[in-house]
């Protein structure tokens, strides 16, 4: 037995909206980050105040059409609460500067624009079809603006080499809610619903490639300090080393000398000076000079030299 071919119609648009509700629903583990660190991080809210101006549009389409408008009714109506959701607890936890651009966003497309375009379209001299039709291109560009917003996170995704903030799930249901309601306007010969899913198709593509170019991207790590045991300075009591070279019969004449090692140690050299009792040709005495040096991280050696 053939399959009827009236169903397909009815079959794509529940699955357009089955596949629709998991799409508005494919953000819920961004948010649920947000809501745990108490921060919107790198995320931004124009996807969301573009997707509920577009279900707001299309709901309003919806409304206008005559036939085969309940499929769109149902899932914008959920779209929106949806959408109204996220954008609200993006703005709890947005950051001022994030809290200002969202706040314009909401007041220039959901305010401004949808008030102008449903105003425009009721009150101006349109007979029912081409009311639906005016209507039906607008929702056509808008719905391009949805699958284009993401846009500016492949940008971000490509100059930070991380799709941290590009979930891949949300990406995949994009894809596979274009492809369903492409069919399911092609079906019931709906072309402002058909046509911008081509667009959506090509653009969820490319973000799934995206992510498999990037998904296991190392990211950076941030130097870390550590700490170094720093040997702690000697105290050296040059009192107890005079004492000690008294009690060996060293005479007077001490010379201290600071120097450095080649490593850059510093070291506290004392010469002590003694008569030796042996004279040299011009009948002077010569000296010999023990020479104490002391590495401040070390023992204390003792070099004997000659002057």
């Amino acid at each position: 037995m053939a399959f009827p071919a009236h169903l397909l119609p009815s079959i794509f648009g529940i699955l357009g909206n089955i596949i629709s509700f998991c799409v508005f629903l494919a953000p819920v583990p961004t948010f649920y980050r947000i809501y745990k660190k108490k921060s919107t991080e790198g995320f931004q809210s124009v996807p969301y105040s573009v997707a509920l101006f577009s279900c707001m549009l299309l709901l309003y389409y919806g409304y206008l059409k005559t036939e085969n408008g309940m499929m769109i009714i149902t899932i914008n109506s959920i779209g929106c609460a949806i959408e109204t959701i996220y954008i609200v607890l993006f703005l709890f936890y947005a950051t001022k500067e994030a809290l200002i651009s969202t706040i314009k966003l909401l007041a220039f497309f959901n305010i401004l624009s949808y008030g102008l375009i449903v105003g425009t379209t009721l009150l101006a001299t349109l007979n029912g079809p081409q009311r639906v039709a005016v209507v039906g291109w607008i929702c056509a560009v808008f719905s391009v603006c949805v699958f284009a917003a993401p846009l500016s996170i492949m940008r971000l995704v490509i100059k930070t080499k991380s799709v941290e903030y590009m979930p891949f799930s949300l990406s995949f249901f994009l894809t596979l809610c274009a492809v369903t309601w492409f069919f399911y306007g092609l079906l019931i010969k709906d072309y402002y619903v058909a046509t911008p899913n081509v667009l959506g198709f090509i653009f969820g593509i490319t973000q799934m490639i995206l992510y498999m170019i990037y998904k296991d991207k190392k990211k950076r790590v941030k130097p870390t300090v550590q700490e170094q045991d720093v040997p702690v300075p000697a105290v050296v009591d040059l009192g107890e080393i005079l004492e000690m070279y008294e009690k060996a019969g060293v005479g007077s004449g001490v010379m201290l000398e600071i120097q450095e090692k080649a490593s850059v140690e510093p070291r506290v050299l004392i010469e002590m000076q003694e008569n030796s009792g042996v004279e040299d040709e011009a009948g002077c005495d010569k000296k010999e000079m023990d020479r104490v040096s002391l590495d401040l991280d070390s023992e204390m050696v003792i070099i004997s030299s000659v002057a």
